[in-house]
């Protein structure tokens, strides 16, 4: 496509950002066919992974997972740049197993950087956004620092870090989203020109070292899985087919990248000790954090070192993981030692750590503060409630994490072309997908840190093993168009295949015993499965061994949602007025108007609503929908005497 400039030819969406969100927002709307711009202040930092270079982990693995099944590029880029793959709490239940893959870092981007231009129906283009574009109430394009006016009929923002962000090295602040990058400044106070509230988040990021400079006769060595959990499905693609993955039939080009599991490299293991833990102590009033320098709130779940000292006083050491950036870089990540101590400080921190008496370091740690809107202002479509047709995705709705990001970015991507298109936007359940408690969690409780996921976030999370990814969400990309007609008739018979063989394990006997009682014993080794059931793919073997072993316990999680249903599907008329219900507290009515929810459902997850409260409104919301509906039957009564 050329580069359109013309108010009268707009493109369907804009996205600007190209980080996580971006990329997948884009991609999921090119790929419904919509026209696409993306944006990006630098198109060579696209996809760069600022932090650590890992993609999944405790509940980001389920995620990516259902970022594949809905057609998302996540999953194959980060199979095909993997340099270490290994499978979390492998000992434990499949439903709480994580895949997690440390990547190539520049692999990673570069591939998914080629992936963009590759993709029909989207232009790519550098520049920075520095406004919007309104016309009554509606966001119509955005202004770039060029001067260059783009025109979009939905414009998702995904800036990231970027927002008015400042970073912090002890008392040296520089501004940048990232070290070595620039900020964007103006977006901020045009979001805030037309009623977007904003706050501060802070996070951080760890030295990064010379690995020739590191003594790994000191260290403890933690080497991949010999055989790797992909994140991809590929059953449904008709295998690991390199052609498939690498090769560019059109253009003759070959993608970044090598088969999945090739050539894995291995992390290292290290740790505090007391001297390190004094160095920090004694230098706590140095710290961007501790000297009152930074006034976001960083991640809970991803402490900077100072916090690891001050906070758990009673350990005497704390562990850290060495990971290579890539294959074809010495650099290194010390996972575990983020910081925002001056430069000083954090030689001297680094050396008295075991295996890094003489490092070289590549580049300082820092934090970075920035703005980001809270999600309650958006509908669970990820829409703004202040603009129409202005979507939101990634950090700036105050996640952290690439898997995060990603998956909101698919989300905003897919209804931006729903709202051009006139359709009902795409909205998942928390029984369906993690992604699903993720949105769910933001719009309706919002954040005060930067919002990560747990498995524990999920009380339906044996619904959502991180296999059945393509089975709960199939009929999501059917309809959104969101994969391709092959994979999804594959995703289909894959489907009726698992459901044919639990039919069988329950049915058919093997001595006093059915098939499924033997599985549910632990005694299947037992017993000689079908050969039929042996040749399926992996992942109808596997959703079937469990759906068999844990059928009493997905049972009573399905009937918990059965019965919750009801209120879920109570919508609530966007028009309604909370103040001056009967019955309905104050306090109540105050947040409702405020978040406007869209169900009695999702009202009922709003932090201070108690059931007696939802009991109020489902009373008024049937009398409304009763007073209607006689006006409705008296009006008709009143056309019929006229006409007679």
């Amino acid at each position: 496509m050329a580069l359109r400039v013309d108010p009268d030819n707009p493109y369907d969406v804009i996205v600007c950002g190209a980080g996580h969100a971006g990329c997948e927002a884009a991609l999921a709307a090119a790929r419904r066919g919509a026209s696409v711009l993306l944006l990006s202040g630098n198109i060579d930092t696209i996809a760069q992974m600022s932090c650590n270079p890992a993609i999944g982990g405790q509940a980001k693995g389920h995620i990516v997972r259902e970022i594949d099944a809905l057609g998302g590029e996540m999953a194959v880029n980060a199979d095909t740049t993997g340099i270490q793959f290994r499978l979390l709490n492998a000992s434990k239940g499949p439903a709480v197993q994580a895949p997690r893959v440390q990547c190539d870092k520049k692999a990673y981007q570069f591939r998914m950087k080629h992936a963009i231009e590759l993709q029909a129906n989207l232009d790519l283009f550098q520049a920075m956004v520095e406004g919007l574009i309104v016309r009554d109430g509606r966001v119509v394009g955005v202004e770039t620092q060029l001067g260059v006016q783009f025109f979009g009929r939905t414009v998702v923002v995904t800036t990231g870090t970027f927002l008015r962000a400042l970073m912090h090295v002890g008392s040296n602040k520089n501004e940048g989203g990232r070290m070595g990058d620039f900020t964007a400044r103006g977006l901020s106070a045009s979001f805030q020109q037309y009623g977007i509230q904003l706050e501060r988040l802070k996070t951080g990021t760890p030295a990064r070292i010379l690995g020739s400079s590191i003594d790994f006769s000191q260290l403890e060595e933690q080497p991949g899985d010999p055989e790797p959990t992909l994140f991809a499905f590929y059953d449904s693609r008709g295998g690991l087919d390199p052609a498939q993955l690498f090769h560019v039939e059109h253009f003759g080009q070959r993608r970044m990248g090598w088969m999945p599991g090739a050539d894995p490299v291995s992390c290292w293991i290290t740790y505090t000790n007391e001297r390190t833990e004094q160095i920090i102590q004694d230098n706590l009033h140095r710290s961007a954090m501790y000297s009152g320098e930074i006034k976001g709130v960083g991640p809970r779940y991803c402490p900077s070192i100072e916090d690891k000292i001050v906070r758990f006083k009673d350990k005497q050491r704390h562990m850290l993981f060495l990971e290579p950036e890539g294959r074809n870089t010495d650099e290194w990540y010390i996972n575990g030692l983020s910081t925002s101590l001056p430069f000083d400080v954090q030689v001297e921190m680094l050396r008295s750590i075991a295996g890094l008496e003489r490092v070289h370091m590549l580049r300082p740690a820092y934090a970075v503060e920035y703005d980001f809107a809270p999600p309650t202002q958006l509908y669970p479509s990820l829409e703004s409630k202040c603009l129409e047709n202005l979507f939101f995705a990634g950090q700036i709705n105050g996640t952290s994490g690439y898997e995060e990001a990603g998956a909101q970015g698919l989300i905003a991507g897919c209804n931006a072309v729903a709202k051009v298109r006139g359709e009902a936007p795409l909205v998942l359940g928390r029984h369906e997908a993690y992604i699903g408690v993720l949105i769910d969690d933001l719009v309706t409780k919002g954040t005060q840190e930067p919002y990560r996921m747990f498995t524990s976030r999920a009380e339906y999370r044996l619904l959502l093993n991180h296999g059945s990814a393509e089975r709960r969400l199939g009929e999501y990309s059917q309809r959104y168009g969101l994969v391709d007609a092959p994979r999804l008739q594959r995703m289909l018979q894959q489907n009726e295949a698992v459901d044919h063989w639990v039919d069988v394990f329950e049915r058919e006997r093997i001595g006093e015993r059915t098939i499924a009682e033997w599985m549910r014993r632990d005694e299947a080794e037992q017993i000689t499965l079908p050969e039929a059931f042996l040749a399926q793919t992996a992942t109808v073997r596997d959703e079937v061994y469990y759906r068999v072993r844990y059928r009493g316990y997905l049972e009573r999680e399905q009937k918990q949602v059965e019965r919750l249903a009801s209120i879920e599907n109570i919508l609530i008329p966007a028009d309604f007025v909370y103040q001056g219900v009967p019955g309905l507290r104050n306090e109540c009515a105050a947040k409702l108007t405020a978040l406007r929810p869209r169900s009695l459902g999702q009202a009922a997850r709003v932090s201070g609503v108690n059931p007696a409260d939802i009991s109020v409104l489902m009373v008024a919301i049937e009398g409304r929908r009763r007073r209607a509906k006689a006006g409705r039957a008296h009006g008709s009564a009143d056309q019929t005497a006229a006409s007679e």
